[in-house]
């Protein structure tokens, strides 16, 4: 049986464990809540235009938001659009139907990103213009991330460590 040090610190262990994948689990569903608020969001204010007209508007928005140039990115660039011409149909008659197209085309999103070795709530964390600080802090953006630029959403420098890292940096270790 543990003494009573021993055992405090092994229950902390267990607790920062769940939190670490609570924080973890959270950033991610949070980050592509927030890609598909906004998604909805935008298709809403273009939902009147031609749906070509709508889409590539979008498009161009989120691929600039999320700074990949359509040149460099152009089987992300495909999927985006029909990722939003979902969103856009949805917008203009949100439906079952259409919900489970949009499902879908965010399924091959991600897909996509994935096979990049992203993923949505990565995009969203760590290149858009709409990043919430709180997510670098529990997932920080790479230093190395190519075609990163500073984001007015996110402190600069940012300190690269998760939030539970950085205050035992210099007394735990």
């Amino acid at each position: 049986m543990p003494h009573f040090v021993e055992e405090l610190q092994q229950e902390a262990a267990g607790a920062i464990a769940r939190m670490k994948q609570a924080a973890l689990a959270a950033r991610h569903i949070h980050a592509r809540a927030e890609l598909m608020r906004h998604m909805l969001t935008t298709a809403k204010k273009v939902a009147g235009k031609p749906k070509v007209e709508a889409v590539e508007t979008v498009v161009s928005e989120w691929m600039q938001a999320w700074n990949l140039e359509r040149t460099q990115w152009p089987h992300i660039a495909r999927e985006m659009e029909t990722f939003t011409e979902a969103f856009h149909d949805y917008a203009n008659t949100p439906s079952d139907a259409h919900d489970a197209i949009l499902r879908q085309s965010c399924e091959a999103l991600d897909a996509a990103l994935a096979r990049e070795g992203t993923s949505i709530s990565d995009q969203m964390a760590w290149r858009s213009q709409c990043a919430h600080g709180w997510w670098d802090k529990v997932s920080p953006t790479p230093t190395d991330l190519p075609g990163s630029k500073p984001r007015p959403s996110i402190p600069q420098p940012a300190a690269n460590t998760a939030f539970w890292d950085q205050a035992c940096a210099d007394f735990c270790r």
